[in-house]
């Protein structure tokens, strides 16, 4: 089974170079499953109702979050209603929408995808070594995708060794930058720290530049408007073997305009 995970889609020019570029990608490389991060991908942080159907119509099939996830409350109700919108599962149950996995069915097997979100220079929120413990032993899928939506570069290898075997991949996503450092692991787990970006080249983080430089240089508020083509779109393919939930081979890949 091949499963594509994409970078954090930033914006509606993300979510049309998305549109544009995912069909011809998962026919050319023969895509089972694709997971992508969307929780930039309304215009100003977040995700909106709108935003989601154009990432789901465009052919993803689970959407993963993270520290933006509730930015727009307008998606409140769709967490809820939707099995395939996910927050980071170590935000509190008890106050947050949705949930944080999810179990996709394709007849054969049953794919789950959980999303953590870190806690080193991220808010306070539960342990996402523990809280992974736990989904997993619920979920109990043969393949099984985790989406750490995290800062420290530190933390992600360490989730990652520690999954390792439990799991059959782990995709960084946050930092908007693809990593080079993409590699399976001893018990068969794939890994990359951060898979990136899906948004416009010439930015800071899908930011207009001038708009970075002037929140560094100046220190007072600024309001982040989202750069224009050309896009790229930073992805991961994770092939992985149904049978012993392994990762059996992995290629990185950033499609350009």
């Amino acid at each position: 089974m091949k499963i594509l995970a994409i970078g954090d889609i930033v914006g509606s020019v993300g979510c049309r170079f998305l549109r544009k570029k995912l069909p011809a990608l998962k026919k050319s490389e023969g895509i089972d499953m694709v997971i992508a991060n969307g929780e930039n991908s309304a215009d100003g942080n977040g995700i909106t109702p709108a935003s989601a159907d154009n990432i789901f119509s465009s052919g993803v099939d689970v959407i993963t979050g993270g520290n933006h996830s509730f930015r727009r409350k307008e998606c409140y109700s769709l967490y809820d209603e939707s099995p395939f919108l996910l927050r980071p599962a170590n935000l509190p149950d008890r106050t947050t929408p949705g949930k944080g996995c999810t179990k996709y069915d394709f007849g054969r097997i049953q794919v789950g995808v959980i999303n953590l979100m870190g806690c080193m220079f991220m808010e306070a929120i539960d342990d996402p070594f523990r809280t992974a413990d736990k989904i997993i032993n619920k979920l109990d899928t043969k393949i099984t995708i985790v989406d750490f939506h995290a800062e420290a570069t530190a933390e992600k290898l360490a989730l990652a060794y520690y999954l390792d075997g439990k799991v059959s991949a782990v995709f960084g996503t946050h930092t908007h930058v693809q990593t080079a450092d993409e590699r399976i692991f001893e018990n068969g787990t794939g890994y990359i720290t951060d898979v990136g970006m899906t948004g416009p080249v010439n930015s800071v983080l899908g930011v207009k530049p001038e708009l970075a430089v002037k929140k560094f240089t100046e220190k007072l508020p600024v309001r982040f408007d989202i750069a224009d083509d050309p896009c790229k779109m930073d992805c991961i393919i994770y092939e992985i073997n149904e049978k012993t939930g392994k990762t059996i081979s992995l290629k990185r890949i950033q499609i350009r305009q």
